[in-house]
């Protein structure tokens, strides 16, 4: 088989994972294709790389391709999710002056409890809360914009939202520009390595099976290219079903250390990979099962109540109709090119697309394509529903 080369961009995040292991670990080289990893600085720039096909497909924010299909953020071109790349993953924090008042009111910094962590900062925090987030239209912004709203501090009066490079974050902190951030890791840990934040929560505790990364690509070129984006897919989809190992977890942390990757230490790469965390300079410490997903409970599905969930918030936020944006969005993920392409492998999936999302408060048996398969647990902090067919 002739090896095809396939340019593919990435923001250097633990979550693009997927990716890097598809490309250093063979399983790209197993369908034929060769992946030519395009490192991006920022969101934007990679969603204009992929809008300009400077790159075929993208490790990309999922709320981006949803955005898009509701001509919010300006672009002309629009983005399909074929598949999920990672579940969760993201780390909220603090600055230092905002953790001692949380210190002095008893905070216990449970990362379980989001409620209680939220009410701990909205009490604390100055008015209006500056936070930094990476994208105006990120997992991120919509998680905070959920978590808050729900415990009552009203947004944008209370919330001024800053958007900023990933790698970026400590720096905005250590400026005091901002009070807290939303971001993947490894940034939240370099922000307490480089001693300027303290870790308050991870995204999970908020929504418990967030689709936080997609591959994306643009609309009608995975069915112009059919062959090709399917190779594409089962290749992420085995390096997912790898990462899933801890052993591979600890070698995925070394490659992806390396300077043309993320270019940080290997260990905090693999205990972001593990859900290990220093929380703050003093060396306090605090494990979250499940931080990142990339293949257990079916994390890599595009549900299309993932998106829906999406286009429903973001239309909340920015005054459309909610049911319209709705089923905008669920069209923008692709379950049934996923389905078509892991197809010739025999996978099981789901044999619905959509659900009720916040239904399942543990791991639950659900009926697949080919017999019974595992979902993983999909809970909001505050026992909220979603269900595609009302919103």
């Amino acid at each position: 088989m002739r090896t095809v080369p396939i340019p593919v961009g990435y923001v250097p995040l633990v979550d693009a994972a997927p990716l890097i292991a598809a490309q250093e670990m063979g399983f790209a080289a197993a369908e034929g294709i060769a992946l030519d990893l395009h490192r991006s600085p920022s969101w934007s720039a990679l969603r204009d790389a992929l809008s300009v096909g400077q790159v075929a497909a993208a490790h990309m924010l999922a709320p981006i391709p949803v955005a898009n299909a509701l001509g919010l953020g300006g672009g002309s071109v629009g983005f399909e999710a074929v598949s999920v790349l990672s579940v969760n993953g993201t780390m909220i924090g603090i600055s230092d002056a905002l953790a001692e008042r949380l210190d002095a009111a008893g905070h216990d910094y449970d990362f379980a409890d989001a409620g209680a962590a939220g009410r701990a900062l909205i009490a604390a925090a100055p008015k209006p809360l500056r936070i930094g987030v990476p994208f105006p239209f990120a997992m991120h912004a919509e998680l905070v914009f959920y978590w808050l709203s729900a415990l009552g501090l009203p947004s944008p009066q209370s919330l001024t939202v800053r958007t900023l490079p990933p790698p970026l974050m400590a720096d905005a902190m250590r400026a005091g520009e901002i009070d807290a951030f939303c971001v993947g890791e490894p940034w939240a840990s370099q922000a307490v390595f480089e001693k300027v934040a303290t870790l308050l929560l991870p995204g999970a505790a908020i929504w418990s099976f967030a689709p936080e990364k997609v591959l994306a690509m643009r609309t009608g070129w995975a069915e112009s290219e059919p062959d090709l984006s399917a190779r594409l897919i089962r290749a992420v989809w085995r390096a997912g079903q790898w990462l899933e190992d801890d052993d591979a977890r600890s070698l995925a942390a070394e490659l992806l250390s390396r300077p043309q990757y993320l270019g940080v230490g290997a260990d905090l790469i693999e205990r972001a990979m593990k859900g290990h965390f220093t929380i703050r300079a003093s060396g306090e410490e605090r494990s979250v099962a499940r931080f990142v997903v990339f293949h257990e409970g079916v994390a890599h599905f595009p549900w299309r109540s993932q998106a829906a969930w999406i286009g429903s918030q973001l239309a909340g936020r920015m005054g459309l109709d909610r049911a319209g944006a709705a089923q905008k969005a669920a069209r923008i993920f692709r379950s049934d090119l996923h389905r078509a392409a892991l197809a010739p492998l025999g996978v099981n999936l789901p044999a619905a697309s959509a659900r009720v999302e916040g239904a399942l408060a543990g791991d639950s048996p659900s009926a697949g394509a080919r017999g019974p398969l595992r979902l993983g647990r999909n809970r909001f902090f505050d026992g909220g529903l979603f269900d595609p067919e009302i919103h």
